[in-house]
């Protein structure tokens, strides 16, 4: 069995390939960087499973689909590769939106489609793609990011019912965590005020779910409440609110 991740360097990614080596799983660790992707292989080594290392930046549409010409037979594809950032849409740098936009959402897509075809041809696979509770809402002061992790939501939902229709086998799932400790917020220059979940215990919830057929995966109870109350609120509430707790991140940089 064969996991596929990307944004495996640090992070949820990392914590990922941790777990899934814990269970057997042979990997393929998708990051730009090398130095930090080499010292999780190292580590990983050690459980007497296949580590491969694949150096490249998904944001490139070519690089997306060379990884597909160049791995193939995956069991479960983990798109995890992302970043976020946060300030007024008017004054954030376009070229880092635009990056983002093809790393959260280009680099989903293309994966997605061409990994489902190939598990649909055996009738078997699963695929993770990780989100955000931010999916699920506007996000003034984080418009970009939270436009993103919308698209992966919707994407997904929809991928599921066209599987459910054909009776297929394979699985589709996404992961909608609340804030979590992990590198994102330096590179999304931004501070939260609530507690940060732990990324380990937030995989660990994840991959159980994940093999128990679970399509949506929301790890925590307040961030569980926090999908209910945004699927009853109106949308302008909801968009005041959110203002104000990214307002407050700003505030703590």
């Amino acid at each position: 069995m064969k996991v596929l991740i990307t944004g495996a360097s640090s992070g949820i990614g990392r914590d990922m390939a941790r777990t899934f080596s814990k269970k057997g799983y042979d990997l393929v660790l998708v990051a730009r960087d090398e130095n930090k992707l080499n010292s999780v292989k190292k580590e990983l080594e050690k459980s007497n499973i296949n580590v491969e290392t694949v150096v490249m930046d998904v944001s490139k549409e070519e690089n997306c689909i060379k990884l597909h010409e160049d791995i193939k037979d995956i069991d479960i594809l983990v798109n995890n590769a992302g970043f976020g950032d946060c300030g007024d849409f008017s004054k954030t740098d376009l070229n880092k939106e635009l990056n983002m936009i093809k790393t959260n959402i280009k680099a989903y897509h293309i994966l997605t489609k061409l990994y489902l075809i190939d598990m649909k041809k055996k009738n078997g696979g699963k695929i993770l793609n990780v989100a955000s509770i931010a999916g699920f809402m506007p996000g003034p002061l984080m418009a970009t990011y939270y436009a993103t992790k919308a698209y992966v939501v919707r994407l997904s939902e929809a991928i599921r019912e066209e599987l459910k229709k054909e009776k297929s086998k394979v699985q589709i799932s996404i992961l909608c965590p609340g804030p979590v400790d992990t590198n994102f917020n330096k590179v999304a220059n931004v501070k939260f005020n609530l507690k940060e979940a732990n990324s380990q215990d937030i995989v660990n919830y994840a991959i159980k779910k994940l093999e128990h057929g679970k399509f949506y995966i929301i790890p925590g109870i307040g961030v569980k409440f926090a999908r209910f109350g945004v699927r009853l609120l109106p949308t302008t509430l909801i968009s005041k609110m959110t203002y104000k707790v990214q307002q407050r991140k700003l505030e703590r940089k």
